[in-house]
């Protein structure tokens, strides 16, 4: 008898395909998956599960279902007859469970933006991968680390932060409003989806997909939002966590796709007459999209983490709260669906918080030399490409630029591509390495000026070839030409600055409540507000660099782009009557009038003065 059920154990667990042990995993995991589904019969087995059968018939008799247990209270209990506070108290303990992440055991980081940050040990799982520990070795602001030294934050840390965001605003809701019915498998798929946002990015960032992927391969568009999806995919599966992921209450694929869907919206085109995009959440839970990349207004957990650890670690000053974002955050419906609003006395905060965006991009994302840093980085990667060979799936060899097509092979693409180019002794990287060996030199292209049209263009690779042709030929109409200048001299970057949405205003697009009202929402316009907010919310920026950097050159390529931005009828450049005194004058529109401004400013004062005090 011993012997048999040795051998019977034996074969449940190798895994018998037998019906009885299946049936029992299948029950534990739909249990632990959605308790919103649960009937009467799962209920009772959670609590037979819980230790709890005593009172399995009294559930039972009063048709309690997964739904009803969010709003049990001790009163309810004790009126179906559960007598004793004790027996109460451990059937709540035991069905707080069902709903709480916290009842699974966590582990601790200590980080310098969010202090102590508990996660899950599904997410534990998924942070010790290669695929996710590659994000150490990227680095969150690329090129800007070489202009502002503390900026040596990587991908890895950032991706932690949103994802304990994350965490921490579903649940703030889930707290806040336990009619959303918000379930364990939903906070789990809203903190991965902010753990995994970023697993696309190329060696430096956003540099690699926004200058040296459009530059080596025009013919494709990619984002590294793609390769995110793709990465993941690569994750769980070289992983096999898949079945850590049910163990844990998730369904799949239902999950997976709400996951990625979280990462870069609906994954497929519209059926007929479908008007609800995704497949991994219906629409009455269509809030939860909104938590890690927001597309209604941009207002998400990737931007409060980044602006305030970018702030932390280039030395500028973050002025945004986002705790009183989490304490205000509420669930109304909006035209049939339910969308994250704040207090209506937050309005001026979130018009600080994208101002707060563009003078990150003004004092450091769009800095001068960082750009032309990742330019110069761009170029040498372009003349490196194809002499970088990569191992990636079944011994196939990939280059830098098409190592994006296979994820074993991206796995092993990071910032120290940097390095291998720099270090080594390869005759085909003679030029890739020069170009880096200049940037570690500090022998920088240099920035003659940066200009704007007055209505917005646009630009295309033509245009920018065109321009860089144009500033060559742009010989001043005054003055001797002693240097000689090529199209090839010049570099031109068109720079887009924003509030996140183009040329709209994304406050917008928020919906507010008020205290005497918290389920009623709307919108609150920008003349509601104050008068001093921007009129237009967004501009384009033209940049010039000189590939030359001896004296006399930038002192020759300055004068050719005054005399473009004339030719071209752009904007004076600020120190335009400094480095070409001589030219200026000769743009009429260019005459300055601030000073007769402001002496009819400062008569209109003084009159004012007078009539008050007559």
């Amino acid at each position: 008898m011993d012997s048999r059920k040795r051998q019977a154990e034996a074969v449940f667990n190798a895994g018998d395909s037998t019906k009885t042990p299946e049936k029992r995993v299948s029950v534990v995991r739909e249990l632990d998956a959605d308790y919103m589904r649960w009937g009467v019969e799962e209920t009772c087995q959670y609590l037979r599960r819980e230790g709890l059968g005593e009172w399995e018939d009294t559930f039972r008799k009063q048709r309690i279902t997964g739904v009803g247990l969010r709003y049990l209270m001790d009163a309810d209990l004790e009126k179906i007859g559960i007598q004793y506070l004790g027996d109460r108290l451990k059937i709540q303990h035991s069905l707080r469970k069902v709903w709480q992440i916290e009842a699974e055991s966590s582990k601790v980081f200590n980080d310098p933006i969010h202090g102590h940050v508990e996660l899950h040990p599904l997410l534990i799982k998924i942070i010790d991968t290669p695929q996710f520990q590659r994000l150490r070795n990227i680095k969150q602001l690329g090129a800007t680390y070489l202009v502002f030294p503390g900026a040596s934050h990587n991908r890895f840390e950032h991706s932690v932060g949103v994802c304990y965001l994350a965490g921490q605003l579903v649940q703030a809701l889930n707290e806040r409003q336990p009619e959303l019915l918000i379930s364990r498998r939903d906070i789990l798929c809203v903190q991965i989806a902010g753990l995994c946002h970023d697993l696309g990015h190329g060696p430096f960032s956003h540099m690699f997909d926004g200058m040296f992927i459009p530059k080596a391969r025009p013919e494709i568009t990619w984002r590294h939002e793609t390769a995110s999806l793709a990465m993941f995919d690569y994750l769980v599966n070289d992983n096999y966590l898949k079945p850590v992921m049910e163990h844990h209450g998730l369904v799949l694929p239902e999950d997976l796709d709400f996951i990625k869907e979280q990462i870069a919206g609906p994954l497929g085109n519209l059926v007929q007459g479908q008007k609800w995009p995704y497949k991994g959440r219906p629409e009455d839970k269509s809030f939860l999209y909104e938590i890690v990349a927001n597309k209604r207004n941009g207002i998400d957990v990737d931007k409060w983490d980044y602006f305030a650890r970018d702030c932390y670690h280039l030395g500028i000053q973050n002025n945004l709260d986002y705790q009183r974002f989490l304490k205000f955050a509420r669930v109304c419906e909006v035209e049939g669906q339910k969308q994250i609003c704040t207090r209506d006395k937050e309005v001026g905060n979130l018009y600080d918080m994208f101002h707060t965006r563009n003078c990150l991009h003004r004092r450091a994302y769009q800095h001068k030399v960082g750009n032309i840093i990742e330019t110069m980085v761009t170029e040498a990667f372009l003349k490196a490409d194809k002499h970088i060979q990569i191992e990636g799936s079944v011994g196939k060899m990939f280059t830098l630029s098409t190592a994006i097509d296979d994820m074993v092979a991206y796995t092993k693409l990071t910032d120290h591509v940097f390095e291998q180019i720099l270090y080594s002794s390869s005759s085909e990287l003679h030029d890739a390495r020069q170009i880096l060996r200049n940037i570690i030199c500090r022998r920088l292209y240099k920035c003659v000026g940066q200009t704007q049209a007055d209505k917005e263009i646009s630009v295309n690779k033509d245009t920018i070839h065109k321009w860089e042709a144009d500033l060559a030929q742009s010989i001043p109409q005054s003055g001797t030409q002693d240097v000689d200048l090529q199209p090839d001299d010049f570099v031109v970057h068109v720079i887009f600055m924003d509030y996140g949405m183009k040329e709209k205003n994304p406050i917008n697009n928020v919906h507010f409540y008020c205290k005497n009202d918290l389920t009623t929402a709307f919108k609150i316009r920008k003349n509601q507000v104050s008068k001093l907010l921007p009129e237009q919310f967004a501009e384009q920026l033209i940049r010039v660099y000189c590939k030359k950097t001896d004296n006399r050159s930038l002192e020759v390529a300055k004068k050719h782009f005054v005399q473009w931005c004339m030719d071209m009828n752009f904007s004076k450049p600020q120190d335009g009557d400094i480095i070409a005194p001589e030219l200026t004058p000769l743009k009429p529109s260019w005459s300055n009038n601030n000073e007769g401004e402001h002496d009819e400013d400062s008569g209109k004062q003084k009159k004012a003065k007078m009539q008050l005090f007559k």
